[in-house]
């Protein structure tokens, strides 16, 4: 059996579990302690004689039992296969994916790249059986996926896909454009489109020129802008363990999303140019609606592997176990309550 993980990342949220694991351990040591000072040991006894002390010490690992299945749930888990026959529209579909440093900033949240990222993902949900494949583009362009049916492997491609560090900003766009245009399957000049993801910092790599040579083959070009056209924002970067501010011969750099190039790209291209910005585009929806329809063709169905998830196995356990801790009080029956103080009163009896 083939167990994946969609979304290792959340995995982060382990510290959060450990952090809130050891403040209520501490917090019930303390409270225990308070008691104990308040009263004394024989007294505080007699105050908490109607409480439980076992429910009292389960509640704080019932709450973390709740957390840690709320991260398992988090990341995503997939096990077993399900075949589903699919409507194949004959569309193939190459993202270009800008991972220049320039992507890092967060005038989008949490970034530009991880906005780019969620955009393709949507798209990935609402397929119809189109091949698609993707190529990540800084300074040398890479086919990271190549055309394919299996959503699954772009997913986990999507999710290992990080910034490449080997340049001071802006991307080969044009570079990008053809090497999707190399990579394609097939001699076949329609049905085919390029979806470029990027704020159109580009190195002088005639993106319009090369998205002008895939129309003119029939491929049609699509430009997504991600970030901020006006004010722009600077770029964190990582050095020495803390978050600076990416510089270039001592100044800060800048980033702003260039719409004009995009805009010209997708017209060379004779396609779409997709003001995303700073805002949530449904990338989703426009893709259905803009871009399947004019370069579609039917190619009958398609037998699809998904892998089907499991988070609800993690989930259901998790509310039982809050509707467990929520209904489950600390307080003790009279009867116990009162067989419990009679025997604090003989004992106190007796050492008197």
């Amino acid at each position: 059996m083939e167990l994946q993980f969609n979304n290792l990342d959340n995995l982060f949220w382990l510290w959060a579990v450990l952090g809130a694991g050891i403040v209520l351990l501490v917090a019930a040591r303390l409270r225990h302690r308070a008691l104990q000072r308040f009263a004394g040991n024989r007294f505080a006894k007699r105050l908490t004689a109607s409480s439980s002390d076992s429910r009292r010490r389960l509640r704080p690992f019932l709450l973390i039992a709740i957390l840690l299945l709320v991260v398992g749930s988090m990341i995503d888990p997939r096990w077993g296969v399900r075949y589903q026959e699919l409507q194949r529209r004959g569309i193939d579909v190459f993202f270009v994916l800008d991972t220049s440093r320039s992507m890092l900033a967060e005038d989008v949240k949490p970034d530009r790249l991880d906005r780019a990222k969620q955009y393709i993902e949507d798209v990935l949900e609402s397929l119809g059986g189109d091949r698609v494949g993707l190529v990540t583009v800084a300074g040398d362009p890479t086919v990271t996926v190549p055309l394919t049916l299996d959503y699954s492997a772009m997913r986990l491609a999507l999710d290992e896909t990080d910034i490449s560090t080997g340049r001071r900003g802006g991307s080969l766009i044009g570079d990008g454009i053809r090497e999707a245009m190399d990579a394609f399957a097939d001699d076949l000049e329609d049905h085919k489109a390029i979806i470029v993801l990027s704020d159109g910092d580009d190195m002088d790599s005639y993106p319009i020129e090369a998205a002008a040579a895939a129309s003119n083959r029939g491929v049609r070009v699509y430009t997504v802008g991600i970030g901020n056209a006006a004010d722009g924002t600077r770029i964190p970067v990582q050095k020495d363990g803390q978050q600076t501010w990416l510089t270039h011969q001592g100044e800060q750099v800048w980033s702003k999303l260039k719409p004009q190039l995009l805009q010209d790209i997708a017209e060379a291209g004779n396609g779409l140019y997709i003001p995303a910005g700073t805002s949530n585009a449904d990338l989703a929806e426009i893709y259905n609606e803009s871009i399947a329809p004019g370069v579609g063709r039917d190619l009958g169905t398609a037998q699809v592997e998904r892998h089907i998830p499991r988070y609800r196995w993690f989930v259901l356990p998790a509310l039982l176990l809050l509707l467990i801790e929520s209904f489950m009080g600390q307080r003790r029956s009279r009867r116990v309550t009162k067989r419990r103080l009679a025997q604090d009163n003989l004992a106190i009896g007796a050492a008197a």
